[in-house]
């Protein structure tokens, strides 16, 4: 690292932000005041590629440095195991770590909150209780248990029907203000060095904006009055016209004003106690959304760039304040943190028993490092970095397995109007992309793959057979090399029968009785 070492990280993700509906990225509307006076002192990265297009395996790869493939959390498996997370890398160097969020996914339930001294889920459709000891434990059990995993399945629909249900109306209160709080609380009682890591869920839908943000961005939109539920739109049994499409992303904006506002007052006192300076701040989203582009609402089924190419801003000592146009990948974050905290997980801690190997430091993959990208030297090569062998153009990739819960809103949504879903629909399909500046290459198993040329078609409206373009055959070829060396993970899954019994033969009578009350359990 070409300065010294910062005490803290602070990593923020702002959760389904589009980086062309903030101001640091030519928004035209004031959604990100706060955003754009951080941006005045940040390097703001203007192509920065999510490896997922949703929560669980984008988080996943950031807290390991690991490709969706290579670390297994999804929709099928949702949950991270058999790996060491950055938290727990961190606290047994000796910082202090603390995870504050109100995002369903970042749970223990999940694995994701593994290796965090303190953390606080602001998400209440599970009790605290439910979310670890012997229900995660249950979770675990049945989904790796290959003739269980139409169970796990069921519980995943369950659990997001019910945050479907919760997250509406009055409950959609954001939890925005309580997270800073809590951030600003764990911080303050530290003396030691901290990683701190903040997921602000106001973006996501449904949209209901505190009132006096809905009356600056969204005057005269009821937020019951409009199409909040992408599903059914995605199913086409709900039409949106231009009209209400406007008061949607008007409710979104005013989404992200609020939530930069909170941001706004976490920085402002990081500055005002005097932590700033020695602070190294990192804000991303883990995805986008899609309002109607490509036919499609919220972000599943696709790998379009209003979903993967997400906002990117940091600030520390080693980087030049200012824009960078090259590619980067949001799984470098991992290494990011290590090198800006000077903490390697391979020089010799490896008696912590803080479990499986974790992912060495790569400087390769450090934003803050000289040698970033320059993979030609790597020992042990990820597949990301061996897909990589072009001279003159660079690559990030992207991996989609198939949606299990989106999919069964879906194909609900379209059974109640009497419909059915075609076999060849893009929600069957998992997919995988390779992007460079100037070109993308989209693979699926169950619609036609898509290549487009970035530079002159941004909007990605006009596929072009990778025969045609060379730069579009170029980037087939190194998702080609990428796939190669993820190795192939499109199996079926099986449809047998769950046993119940079996898989919760080691779960106690009250967790069988939490489980009845949700729904899980007959």
């Amino acid at each position: 690292m070409a300065d010294s070492p910062q005490r803290n990280v602070l990593l923020v993700v702002l959760d389904t932000v589009r980086k062309d509906r903030m101001e640091p990225y030519g928004y035209d509307r004031a959604t990100t005041p706060a955003l754009s006076r951080f941006a005045e002192e940040a390097t703001v990265f203007e192509s920065a590629i999510a490896p997922a297009p949703w929560t669980l395996p984008v988080h996943a790869s950031l807290f390991t440095g690991l490709y969706p493939s290579q670390h297994g959390a999804d929709q099928e498996r949702p949950y991270l195991a058999d790996a060491t997370t950055l938290a727990s890398t961190l606290s047994a160097a000796g910082y202090d770590t603390g995870c504050f969020t109100s995002n369903a996914w970042i749970s223990p339930y999940t694995g994701l909150t593994d290796g965090f001294d303190a953390q606080r889920s602001f998400f209440e459709v599970l009790p605290s209780d439910v979310l670890s000891g012997p229900l995660a434990r249950t979770w675990r059990t049945i989904s790796e248990t290959d003739p269980l995993r139409g169970l796990a399945s069921r519980l995943v629909r369950v659990g997001a029907k019910a945050h479907e249900r919760l997250a509406s109306g009055e409950g959609a209160d954001t939890k925005t203000p309580s997270v800073i709080d809590r951030t600003k609380a764990f911080v303050e009682a530290r003396d030691a060095g901290w990683f701190a890591f903040v997921n602000l869920m106001d973006a996501h839908l449904p949209y209901y904006p505190p009132d006096a943000y809905r009356e600056r961005f969204a005057p005269g939109v009821d937020p019951d009055a409009v199409c909040q539920n992408s599903k059914a739109y995605n199913a086409g049994v709900r039409d949106v016209d231009d009209a209400e499409w406007r008061a949607i992303r008007d409710l979104y904006d005013a989404e992200i004003a609020h939530m930069d506002a909170e941001l706004g007052r976490l920085f402002r006192w990081l500055r005002e106690t005097d932590r700033w300076d020695e602070t190294t701040v990192i804000v991303a989203a883990d995805h986008g959304e899609l309002h109607g582009e490509h036919g499609l609402y919220g972000h599943e089924f696709a790998l379009y760039d209003e979903l993967v190419n997400v906002p990117l801003l940091v600030t520390h000592p080693a980087l030049e304040t200012g824009r960078r146009a090259d590619l980067v990948e949001l799984l470098d974050l991992y290494h990011t943190v290590l090198d800006a905290l000077s903490v390697d997980p391979s020089d010799g801690r490896r008696d912590d028993g803080i479990g499986a190997d974790p992912v060495p430091l790569d400087r390769t993959r450090s934003l803050l490092a000289d040698e970033y990208r320059d993979f030609a030297g790597v020992r042990r090569p990820d597949p990301g970095q061996r897909a990589v062998r072009d001279a003159d153009a660079d690559y990030a990739f992207v991996e989609y397995a198939r949606p299990v819960v989106e999919l069964h809103h879906l194909e609900t949504k379209a059974s109640e109007a009497g419909r059915s879903l075609p076999d060849d629909h893009r929600a069957y399909a998992r997919q995988r992309a390779a992007r460079r500046l100037d070109a993308k290459y989209v693979r699926a198993d169950r619609i036609p793959d898509e290549g487009y040329r970035l530079d002159v078609d941004p909007a990605e409206t006009t596929p072009i057979d990778p025969a045609d373009d060379d730069a579009v055959a170029r980037t087939e070829r190194a998702l080609a090399w990428f796939e190669a060396a993820a190795g192939a993970t499109w199996d079926e899954s099986t449809e047998s029968a769950p046993e119940t019994e079996a898989a919760l033969a080691d779960a106690d009578e009250r967790t069988r009785d939490r489980l009845r009350e949700l729904g899980y359990l007959e």
